[in-house]
């Protein structure tokens, strides 16, 4: 384990915490999309009823789930393997599969016309794009 109090420590731990944040996000919601489908459909339904995407409900949930679980799964194995092994490639992936779920989810609520949605996820890709970058460290 690095000195913490360095650029080197500074950076372990900032990869260690952004892995473990995205983790936590994104394993959450992937459950919670598992676990309560029938509400979730039923609710993006009514959500998505006057987009483009209206027909696509059940399709859209199952791809966004898988996204999310490997953008979680990714994150978490990966905050595993930094804290162990030093390594962030893993991790990388789970942030690059995060990037691009946000995006997913960020282009469904431009789409229903959900504003105020859409521009809720702007600080979770934005921390998105700084884990990219953290876990290219070395």
């Amino acid at each position: 384990m690095p000195t913490l109090h360095t650029l080197t420590g500074a950076i372990f731990l900032l990869q260690i915490l952004s892995s473990a944040l995205l983790a936590v996000l994104f394993l959450q919601s992937g459950i919670d999309k598992i676990v309560n489908r029938r509400g979730n459909l039923e609710w993006l339904k009514e959500h998505f009823a006057k987009s483009p995407l209206a027909g696509v409900v059940p399709a859209m949930v199952t791809g966004i789930t898988i996204l999310e679980l490997a953008a979680g799964a990714l994150s978490a194995i990966g905050c595993v393997v930094i804290i162990f092994w030093r390594a962030s490639t893993v991790a990388f992936y789970g942030a690059v599969v995060s990037a691009v779920a946000i995006v997913s989810l960020f282009f469904g609520q431009r789409m229903a016309k959900d504003y105020a949605g859409a521009a809720v996820l702007v600080p979770y890709f934005l921390l998105t794009l700084a884990a990219i970058y953290l876990l290219a460290q070395r």
